[in-house]
């Protein structure tokens, strides 16, 4: 697993990159990515987005 917080281009490929939330798409070495982070009941959820108008879009009531 690829440290979620490394620097962007930092040994991302494709079979380690998360996928957006909202479109699917792979997320590996995109200045465009994006991420939401929550805490709930102590566990932490990270959601992944490929720019801002997919994150804009996403309906987090839909997890």
């Amino acid at each position: 697993m690829v440290d979620p917080t490394s620097d962007l281009n930092e040994d991302v490929d494709d079979a380690d990159a998360p996928t957006c939330a909202t479109c699917g798409a792979t997320v590996a070495m995109e200045s465009t990515h994006r991420v939401t982070t929550s805490v709930e009941d102590g566990a932490v959820e990270t959601v992944h987005f490929c720019d801002d108008d997919c994150r804009d879009s996403w309906d987090a009531d839909g997890l």
